[in-house]
């Protein structure tokens, strides 16, 4: 217990910083996300290439990759920003194009009569994506994106290398000060532990609410 309690503020710090990451790069993931699949299902060529390309090329390049090329390589074309940023940037297009996926997926379990009775009705496309078949999509969707969201925080880990301030980190300061090694991930994980139960918790409680029974 030694490591926890003469570390408190140093393991609360790193806490609070991927709680930070999380929420931020979540929010960003889950609006990019939902955008891309809306691109993907849209009548217009362009845009379902432009989410089609967006997905191949996210989804296949190392997460640490992407982390490199936004943290060093926006900084050459004159975009200068807290590493924090970067790092939110980084994780939320990279997580973006998994739940783009999920959401896809959800559109895509929506009987296709629903839309053709929306247009049929005079909606547009906007309408009828944003008010008959987003509703439903989202019921189905609850659990994957959960587990994606999961993943980001782990994810988040990496940014540590980077010099933004998150759990993982903490074990470079405790090393340097001497405390087991052993000890001081143990109690890294149990800070991981702690912030993927609350986003299983409370994706649990939305699948309870508004999920679809299986």
């Amino acid at each position: 217990m030694d490591v926890l309690t003469e570390n408190f503020s140093l393991y609360g710090k790193g806490l609070l910083g991927t709680v930070e990451l999380t929420g931020y790069a979540s929010l960003l993931a889950l609006g990019l996300g939902i955008v891309m699949a809306a691109f993907r299902v849209a009548p217009v060529g362009s845009l379902r290439v432009f989410g089609t390309v967006w997905v191949t090329v996210l989804r296949n390049t190392p997460l640490t990759l992407l982390f490199f090329a936004v943290l060093l390589g926006l900084p050459r074309f004159g975009l200068v920003l807290p590493f924090t940023t970067f790092a939110v940037l980084a994780l939320g297009c990279y997580t973006s194009a998994f739940i783009c996926e999920a959401v896809r997926s959800g559109i895509n379990t929506v009987p296709v009569g629903q839309g053709e009775a929306a247009r049929s009705l005079g909606l547009t496309f906007d309408q009828t994506l944003g008010s008959v078949v987003m509703p439903q999509a989202f019921r189905s969707v609850i659990p994957p994106i959960g587990s994606t969201l999961i993943a980001l925080a782990k994810n988040s880990a990496i940014a540590g290398s980077f010099s933004v301030t998150e759990l993982l980190g903490t074990y470079k300061t405790l090393n340097e000060l001497g405390y087991s090694i052993v000890w001081s991930f143990v109690w890294i994980a149990v800070g991981y532990l702690i912030v993927t139960l609350t986003i299983s918790a409370v994706f649990n409680v939305l699948e309870a609410r508004w999920g679809v029974p299986r």
